[in-house]
C-alpha cells in the first residue's frame, strides 16, 4: 500500500509541478506581450483557469499527504476508542462530500456541452471544468490511501501535530549567540 501511495504522490506532484510551470509561462508571456503593447486576449481567462487547476490538483496532493487543516490536539485528547470513531466519522464525511462533488461535477459537464471560453471559442468549458469531478475522484483515492495510516494513528499514540512539532523545533534551534558564532 505504501508503494502505491508513493507512486500516486509522485504522479500528483508531477502534475502540480507541470501546472505550476505552465501557469508561470502563461503569466510571463502575458506580461511580456502586454509590455510590448500586444496584449494576448486569452491570457487572463487561461491564467485564471490554470490557477484553478493548480488549486484542485494541489488539493489532491495535500489530501494524500494529510496537509489540510486538522485538529490533532483535540482528537488526541480523546480516549483511543473515541479517537477511532472520530477518525472514521471524519473520513466518511470527507468521502461523502467528494463523492457528491464528483457526481455533481460530472452532471455539470453535461450542462456545459456546447459552451466555450469567451477568449478561445475553440476550447470547450467541458474541458476546463472537468477538473472538478476528476480531482474529486483523485481526492477520494488519496483519502482511501491515507486512511489505514490515519486509523493506525488513531488506535495508537494519536496524530502527530506537525505545526506544534515545527514550532518546538524552531524554539530548540541554536542561535548564533548560543553557539559562539561571530556575527
Amino acid at each position: 500500500m505504501h508503494a502505491i501511495r508513493r507512486i500516486y504522490d509522485r504522479i500528483l506532484e508531477v502534475i502540480a509541478a507541470l501546472l505550476m510551470a505552465g501557469l508561470t509561462v502563461i503569466i510571463v508571456l502575458g506580461f511580456v506581450f502586454r509590455t510590448l503593447g500586444i496584449s494576448l486576449v486569452w491570457y487572463d481567462e487561461v491564467a485564471s483557469i490554470g490557477l484553478c487547476w493548480l488549486t484542485y490538483y494541489g488539493s489532491a496532493l495535500a489530501a494524500l499527504r494529510g496537509a489540510h487543516i486538522g485538529f490533532p490536539g483535540i482528537v488526541n485528547a480523546f480516549p483511543p476508542g473515541l479517537r477511532v470513531a472520530a477518525t472514521i466519522f471524519s473520513e466518511l464525511v470527507v468521502l461523502a462530500f467528494f463523492g457528491i462533488l464528483a457526481v455533481t461535477g460530472y452532471e455539470v459537464l453535461d450542462i456545459l456541452q456546447g459552451d466555450t471560453l469567451v477568449s478561445l471559442p475553440s476550447v470547450s468549458l467541458v474541458v476546463t471544468q472537468s477538473v472538478i469531478p476528476i480531482t474529486a475522484v483523485l481526492i477520494i483515492i488519496a483519502e482511501l490511501l491515507r486512511f489505514p495510516d490515519d486509523l493506525a494513528a488513531a488506535r495508537g499514540a494519536g496524530f502527530e501535530d506537525h505545526e506544534l512539532k515545527e514550532a518546538l523545533e524552531t524554539l530548540n534551534e541554536p542561535t548564533p549567540a548560543s553557539t559562539g558564532a561571530a556575527r
